[in-house]
């Protein structure tokens, strides 16, 4: 049977929910988001249909500053590049599973670029142009 492609807000929460169920259980990420981070899952699944939607959809409505809610997570816990590398695996295979198509192909595409610029973002914050250097003081 032919699977779908992402084409409305229902679909993107089968994908997101469908993700965070897997991401929740697995042995290597579970952890970061329950014990960690302590997500408020009501408050957080609907901040990222909101991404979502908007990153592939169009849609307007996401408003949020990813890149400081992990920058903040980053100085709890390290976050590794195993780590990102896991999350990137289980948004493709979670893609795979449910959808294929233009968009869904562009969902997978867009995942790993947003994963791999946080990640450089987050381990070169400190080199960055403008940022303060308190912790290359001499």
């Amino acid at each position: 049977m032919m699977k779908k492609d992402i084409e409305n807000h229902s679909d993107i929460k089968l994908l997101v929910d469908s993700f965070y169920d897997k991401a929740i259980a697995d042995k290597d990420l579970g952890h970061v988001f329950n014990d960690v981070a302590k997500v408020n899952w009501s408050h957080h699944l609907p901040i990222m249909y909101a991404f979502w939607e908007s990153t592939l959809l169009g849609k307007i409505g996401y408003k949020g500053n990813p890149m400081d809610a992990h920058f903040k997570l980053n100085q709890k816990i390290k976050l590794t590049p195993e780590m990102f590398n896991q999350w990137k695996y289980l948004f493709i295979e979670t893609v795979d599973e449910n959808f294929e198509g233009e968009i869904a192909n562009d969902a997978k595409q867009r995942a790993v670029s947003i994963a791999d610029l946080m990640f450089y973002k987050i381990n070169n914050y400190y080199n960055a142009p403008g940022v303060a250097k308190e912790k290359n003081k001499i």
